[in-house]
């Protein structure tokens, strides 16, 4: 049986349409999250919240194979305590292998790297089997981040870029690692764009396909923060958000490359293409 956390979320939902339509004799999965009511109908389903330990007691029964989407939403203490539980709970359940969806190694320089490293550190001196799928930046999140407001992208990108991937590409990517998880026993594997995108590219790109000029016209980190302190945020969020802009600007996100394509067995989808078509403006 394969378990997958974090089914509610946008990634979580494609790795299980992914799964479910493996064949028949595959085994079995089932969508493990706090809210159950929001799985699609059909599919099995148990109620597994990282910060109830009531449901974590048996949540893990008799799966072979735990894909533990990251519960990144939080302050880095909870976000380990919530991975730390979830682990202590499959390995006390039985469970052989667990894939865990982490960061990049370029991510080192976000503000949410750490609990991302301290999962990883924490799955290594485990008892179960691991994998450590370490994905890039999502395209879509690139778009929520460079909105189009009077006709420019004023996000504070600078020169740098990203190599971002799409979540429909990772989460196949996590299927097929937890379809045959002993393929890959004790890897970690750079899931990472094959294009970096700048912030002029995206102004190019979103002209192309709506027709309508955009300029790029960079703002600085301070106006970013101000912007997002004034949407009342939760207090942890604005320094995230910041710090990817900082990261992507410094260059230090823009390294290609990863084995995506292998793991795939196709091209990944255009990064470019998806942030300019879901970009807000």
């Amino acid at each position: 049986m394969i378990l997958v956390t974090g089914a509610s979320g946008a990634l979580g939902r494609l790795v299980i349409e992914h799964l479910a339509a493996r064949p028949a004799e595959a085994p079995d999965v089932v969508a493990g999250t706090r809210n159950p009511e929001r799985v699609p109908a059909g599919v099995p389903v148990r109620r597994i919240d990282f910060d109830d330990p009531a449901s974590l007691a048996g949540g893990f029964d008799g799966v072979d194979t735990l894909l533990l989407v990251s519960a990144g939403y939080g302050e880095d203490d909870a976000v380990i305590a919530r991975h730390g539980a979830a682990i202590d709970a499959a390995e006390k359940a039985g469970v052989g292998h667990i894939v865990y969806t982490s960061l990049s190694a370029a991510g080192d320089h976000l503000p949410y790297a750490l609990a991302h490293r301290w999962t990883e550190r924490r799955l290594r001196s485990g008892t179960a089997g691991w994998t450590i799928l370490r994905n890039g930046l999502y395209a879509e999140l690139l778009a929520t981040l460079t909105p189009v407001v009077d006709g420019a992208i004023t996000a504070p990108l600078g020169d740098g870029r990203l190599a971002a991937v799409a979540r429909e590409d990772l989460a196949e990517a996590a299927a097929l690692v937890a379809a045959d998880a002993a393929a890959r026993a004790g890897r970690i594997c750079e899931l990472v764009g094959e294009e970096a995108v700048g912030g002029a590219d995206l102004a190019r790109a979103r002209s192309a396909a709506t027709g309508t000029a955009v300029a790029y016209e960079p703002g600085t980190l301070a106006q970013a923060r101000e912007a997002f302190t004034a949407l009342g945020l939760a207090p942890f969020q604005v320094p995230m958000l910041v710090g990817t802009y900082s990261a992507v600007a410094g260059g230090f996100l823009s390294g290609t490359g990863g084995e995506l394509r292998d793991l795939l067995g196709r091209a990944p989808r255009s990064a470019l293409e998806i942030a300019a078509a879901s970009q807000p403006g």
